[in-house]
């Protein structure tokens, strides 16, 4: 994924990271966040099916909010839209040099059978992106393998979450950490019957 950057920062910016102490918290709406950013690039859903290799209903369902992506899903039309995938949480807001975010603060992506936060919202000029994620019982990244520039780190906080990398399998229990070159075809999931969290940082 592409590194973005930040408008240019004003004396304000840099000494006022506590403008993210009112910020809502809640459920992002990822289907119209997903048409705002494809009619901003002039795509159609089916040039943007192209682009992915998702289906055009795929697309369909998501932005009608008739379904919730998987992240394998995110992440092809991230790929396609040249974008980071901590696009899906923008919003109009400061940004700084300095996030502090609290739990009650954390704006969140429903995806299929979990959860994605991020972590770094509001950040200027940011080169990783820290990713909370919850998986309920069987949910995972989805069926298709993923594979995208840079490297990932994934730490187990909750429950187990299996990586499998080039095939190989890791079964991570809290405390676990693995870290590869993402270009490296993988998957994960939660094979367990308890909810499971981990985090995710990318690092473009």
């Amino acid at each position: 994924m592409r590194k973005t950057t930040g408008p240019s920062l004003s004396a304000r910016d840099l000494h006022a990271p506590e403008a993210h102490d009112t910020a809502p918290a809640g459920i992002i709406d990822v289907g119209s966040r997903l048409r705002t950013l494809r009619e901003a690039r002039q795509l159609s859903i089916r040039a943007l099916a192209e682009m992915s290799g998702l289906a055009v209903n795929t697309l369909s369902l998501i932005e009608n909010g008739k379904t919730s992506p998987s992240v394998s899903t995110l992440q092809q039309i991230v790929v396609a839209l040249g974008i980071p995938i901590s696009t899906f949480f923008e919003a109009e807001q400061p940004r700084s040099r300095l996030v502090f975010l609290k739990t009650s603060q954390q704006q969140m992506t429903a995806l299929t059978h979990g959860t994605l936060a991020d972590l770094g919202a509001g950040m200027s000029q940011r080169r990783i992106e820290p990713l909370l994620i919850t998986l309920e019982q069987g949910a995972g990244s989805g069926p298709q393998l993923i594979a995208h520039p840079g490297q990932e780190f994934i730490l187990c906080l909750e429950g187990r979450v299996t990586y499998t990398v080039e095939g190989q399998r890791y079964e991570l229990d809290p405390g676990d950490s693995l870290l590869f070159d993402s270009t490296m075809p993988h998957s994960w999931e939660n094979t367990e019957e308890l909810p499971a969290r981990a985090l995710l940082v990318l690092c473009p």
